[in-house]
């Protein structure tokens, strides 16, 4: 790693804030501490972190309310630390705009695969492709870009939302499943989270579709996944390297 990926550790126990500093340091990261929401606001603001750590139950301003705080601002990965399991935790969590969860107690390789995969994106085109794909009238993605424009205003999605759209796309009318998709989007270490998968779905209608509840692009295949609907003529215009 040439340049230092910076991690915020958002939590309001000392220990448990050393202890993942140390182990991120061990592996090249460069850590910082905070421990309250507020402080991780400010840290956030001084520090640009690449990832960030953040308990769920913290006094004060809780993981919760800071999760929104920063997503509102900034798109940058959100893994949550929790020792809540429940799957309504889970997706509380990723409404909240969380990109990950991890329940208490953890090992530390977890921890770094999860910030691994966190921190990875989906390859970009190759051979410098720009071309813009329209999806359908008012509706365009520019991969190279990574940017959703809808009767001329641009959309703004999450990585992980954009990632997921894009793997989507790139295998347009084709039904995908749903671990399959986990192991693209999110690592080859996921595959059985599919609340993961009806989140940020979900989050995606409600940004792309012109009606979210009769969605027309991001379909669901009962029992296997979900299949992004394109026209046929709009998908042989693809080009190869742009996806």
């Amino acid at each position: 790693m040439n340049t230092a990926e910076r991690v915020l550790i958002v939590d309001d126990e000392p220990q448990i804030r050393r202890v993942m500093k140390t182990a991120l340091a061990s592996n090249g990261y460069e850590a910082y501490e905070a421990r309250s929401g507020e402080e991780a606001l400010e840290s956030l603001r001084a520090n640009n972190p690449d990832l960030i750590l953040l308990d769920m139950n913290m006094p004060g301003m809780g993981g919760m309310a800071t999760c929104r705080e920063i997503r509102a601002v900034c798109e940058v990965p959100i893994i949550i630390l929790s020792v809540r399991d429940s799957e309504q935790d889970k997706i509380a969590a990723l409404d909240a705009g969380a990109d990950d969860y991890i329940t208490k107690p953890f090992s530390v390789n977890e921890l770094l695969a999860r910030i691994r995969a966190n921190l990875r994106r989906l390859a970009g085109p190759t051979g410098g492709a720009e071309e813009t794909i329209v999806v359908s009238e008012g509706f365009s993605v520019n991969i190279a870009a990574r940017q959703v424009t809808i009767n001329g205003k641009i959309v703004r999605l999450t990585p992980k939302e954009f990632d997921l759209m894009r793997y989507l796309l790139s295998n347009a009318n084709k039904p995908i499943p749903h671990r399959k998709l986990l192991q693209t989007i999110w690592g080859p270490d996921y595959g059985d989270e599919v609340e993961y998968l009806r989140v940020f779905v979900s989050q995606l209608r409600k940004k792309i579709e012109p009606d979210h509840a009769h969605p027309r692009y991001i379909v669901t295949e009962p029992w296997i996944g979900y299949r992004f609907v394109l026209p046929q003529s709009n998908a042989n215009a693809i080009p190869e390297t742009a996806l």
